[in-house]
């Protein structure tokens, strides 16, 4: 049985998660930065830590968070900024924001990565057909 006293590396991981949310909001944190703060709880935990979050922002703080999951950004977001490659590819606020145009901006740059990678790969392949074409009217 869970007590008042019992550390908190002895709890599950969406109570650590809780317990850590408590400190900052105990200790009046204004700005949150949160990388992926549902990540490996259960659905219980992960509403009462938007509840959490929902809280810090009601109060007049701002939270920054990174997440891989699609819904939540949706569900928890005022404004989405979608990186890829490690630069933004995109800005949109959320009224705006739909699972579908948060991957065309995501997978835009892995696009134009291959289209570059696959024009030069043409072009390499043509200059090199074009040497050995003209190497062979030479002989």
């Amino acid at each position: 049985m869970a007590s008042i006293d019992q550390p908190i590396r002895d709890l599950s991981g969406g109570n650590q998660q809780k317990a850590v949310f408590g400190r900052w909001v105990l200790a009046g944190s204004k700005v949150l930065l949160l990388d992926e703060p549902t990540r490996g709880v259960d659905v219980g935990a992960k509403v009462e830590i938007y509840n959490i979050i929902n809280e810090v922002t009601a109060q007049g703080g701002a939270v920054l968070m990174v997440s891989s999951e699609l819904p939540e950004i949706l569900g928890m977001s005022d404004r989405v900024v979608v990186m890829s490659g490690g630069r933004i590819a995109g800005e949109m606020d959320a009224a705006d924001a739909t699972q579908d145009s948060i991957m065309q901006l995501a997978v835009a740059q892995v696009e134009d990565h291959l289209t570059a990678a696959a024009t030069a790969h043409a072009k390499k392949a043509a200059r090199t057909e074009k040497a050995a074409h003209s190497g062979a009217k030479r002989r």
